[in-house]
């Protein structure tokens, strides 16, 4: 096979397009959270985010988020075309500030959980998902 000029010119763009797909997620789902949190900081826990260190299949992950005196629990999946991928909202009579639910995961990546509280301060928490099998589109 005799390699052209068009041909690396297409193998180029292609690699550099794949290679732009993870930071795009990423910038998409610092987005996310900077409208979220309206660029307040955000500290490290106060948030209890369980998800299993392998999920077998990425169709169906289960996770549950929790935290006291949370108003709004915001869940991203950060290596998905689309990050975010619920927001959990609490009253003022809620009994527990938790919730659960089974999410889409991609492939292997980090799950993050912001929690803003009642007075107004952020916090979050991470989880590393491995995917043996993919979900959105694997």
């Amino acid at each position: 096979m005799k390699l052209t000029r068009r041909d690396a010119i297409a193998l180029g763009a292609g690699a550099v397009v794949i290679a732009g797909l993870p930071v795009t997620a990423m910038a998409a789902g610092e987005e996310e959270i900077a409208a979220f949190t309206g660029g307040a900081d955000i500290a490290e826990g106060g948030v209890t985010l369980n998800a299993p260190e392998i999920a077998e299949n990425g169709n169906t992950v289960p996770i549950e988020v929790s935290a006291d005196g949370a108003a709004e629990i915001m869940v991203l999946a950060l290596g998905n075309p689309t990050p975010p991928v619920a927001t959990f909202k609490f009253g003022p009579l809620s009994a527990s500030r938790s919730a659960s639910t089974r999410i889409r995961l991609a492939q292997t990546q980090d799950i993050l959980a912001v929690a803003k509280m009642e007075d107004g301060s952020f916090a979050q928490a991470t989880a590393t998902v491995k995917v043996t099998i993919g979900g959105c589109g694997g």
